[in-house]
């Protein structure tokens, strides 16, 4: 008797923490955070293509799912700087295997445009 295959079969969680952390600009966001505490403009400063409203509401995805942590500092004019928490931390050998892997495998385009943070002084 022949033995039939069983199809593959998606792990729930494996699939929500990779559309969590896959969904456009949001493993930038965590990458950069991994480095260091940021400012919303430090930010978008960063991240080529961004518009302040995507920033935004990827920032309060990644807040709302225990990610990243929004600090206000009360002084004149109020800054808000965006961290990463215990959970967003965890991400760490993650973000840094997703790295190695496009070092090795994701070749880039010709440069064609200058960064984002250039083009405005311009």
């Amino acid at each position: 008797m022949k033995e039939t295959a069983h199809a593959p079969q998606l792990c729930t969680r494996f699939h929500r923490a990779s559309e969590l952390i896959g969904r456009r600009w949001s493993g930038a966001i965590l990458f950069l955070l991994l480095k260091q505490k940021c400012r919303f403009a430090t930010l978008r400063d960063a991240i080529p293509d961004i518009t302040d409203r995507m920033l935004s509401e990827r920032l309060q995805e990644l807040e709302e799912e225990g990610l990243v942590d929004r600090t206000v500092v009360p002084e004149t004019p109020v800054r808000v700087e965006y961290s990463l928490t215990k959970k967003g931390r965890a991400l760490t050998d993650a973000m840094n295997a997703i790295a190695a892997w496009a070092e090795k495998w994701i070749e880039l385009p010709p440069a064609t445009a200058r960064p984002r943070a250039q083009r405005k002084r311009a």
